[in-house]
């Protein structure tokens, strides 16, 4: 095991899922709950499917689902609850931006997501080294977060409307905060569906599945959760706002276009995961927890890379971007405290 690759890997899968807001900036005279309804079939169905369909044994695969009923469940109860997570996640960067959206979203993520589960399992984190560092890395994440959402403030106030426009068309900062702190919360129980069909990961690698990528059997339970909730709310907003038309209205060049970058978004969403699951493998078993809290953090970070080659943060002041930078380096510096034992 090797603490360096796992977070290389992590590292590797969040520059991906961090990227994936950007190709809807490719999409073509569609709304955005029309594209967020396709990209769902990809992200949340069509890609996990497979990813989990190709490491499992074959002719093991129904034997693998079908293990605990009750662990199923609970992974796909998790996984709808963590669709409304996803769903105002989206909201949170069309008033926020990528990088501020994604900062706020995924810190709050990171937070409830690394410590709720070891606490409704019943474990006192200040029992081991291990758990203390945990709490402790949760801490500087959080205190990263606190910085960004500070810059963000600050940003609000030195930039014009027009450049705020700008940057994000529409930007509101206190609805974007709102809307991003509830995405965190909500999207934290993705990890909490991980860890409920955590057994369904233990029987597929009995049944002869990699431990490598055993998870990929669990992300998919989680996601076809969520796709329950992001596709469903998706076509209710296409019937309430008549855009369902949007579906066959376009040109064939377009409709190609469209369903490629949906695609590349789903793709690219779904390696955040993927990696996450490798990368935690590499990790001492006492630190495997805080793997959730490192992904995020690095979703943080790359996500605000983003917010700087798409100029969110012009003209935001010297200031603004000091602040900023002190941020990015307590997350990268929790990802560090946070794997120590």
């Amino acid at each position: 095991m090797s603490i360096i690759s796992g977070i290389a890997l992590m590292a590797l899968g969040s520059a991906g899922a961090s990227s994936f807001y950007v190709p809807q900036k490719k999409i073509k005279n569609w709304s955005w709950e029309s594209f967020w309804a396709v990209q769902s079939i990809f992200a949340y169905l069509l890609i996990p499917f497979v990813g989990a369909w190709l490491i499992v044994p074959s002719g093991a695969f129904g034997q693998v689902m079908g293990y605990d009923t009750t662990a199923l469940l609970k992974a796909m109860g998790y996984g709808m609850l963590w669709g409304v997570g996803g769903l105002t996640f989206g909201l949170s960067m069309r008033y926020l931006g990528v990088a501020l959206g994604q900062s706020i979203a995924l810190g709050t993520c990171a937070a409830f997501g690394t410590i709720i589960p070891p606490l409704l399992a019943g474990q006192d984190l200040f029992a081991t080294s291990a758990g203390i560092f945990m709490v402790a890395g949760v801490s500087v994440c959080i205190a990263g977060i606190a910085m960004i959402g500070y810059a963000g403030s600050l940003k609000s106030k030195n930039m014009s409307e027009e450049d705020k426009r700008a940057a994000v068309k529409e930007f509101a900062l206190k609805k974007g905060i709102l809307v991003a702190l509830l995405a965190g919360v909500m999207s934290a129980c993705f990890n909490l569906g991980l860890n409920a069909g955590d057994g369904i990961r233990v029987n597929a690698i009995a049944l002869g599945t990699p431990e490598l990528f055993a998870k990929n059997v669990v992300i998919l339970l989680v996601t076809l959760g969520g796709f329950v909730t992001n596709f469903g709310y998706c076509i209710f907003l296409n019937i309430k706002n008549k855009t369902g038309r949007e579906y066959f209205s376009l040109s064939s060049s377009e409709l190609v276009n469209n369903f490629l970058f949906s695609a590349l978004a789903g793709l690219l969403w779904y390696c955040q995961f993927l990696f996450m699951g490798m990368g935690e493998v590499q990790l001492d078993p006492g630190t495997r927890a805080f793997a959730w809290s490192i992904l995020m953090a690095f979703n943080v970070l790359f996500s605000n890379v983003w917010g700087i080659v798409l100029n969110e943060w012009k003209n935001s002041g010297k200031q603004t971007m000091v602040v900023l930078v002190i941020g990015l380096l307590l997350l990268v510096a929790s990802t560090i405290v946070g794997s120590m034992k």
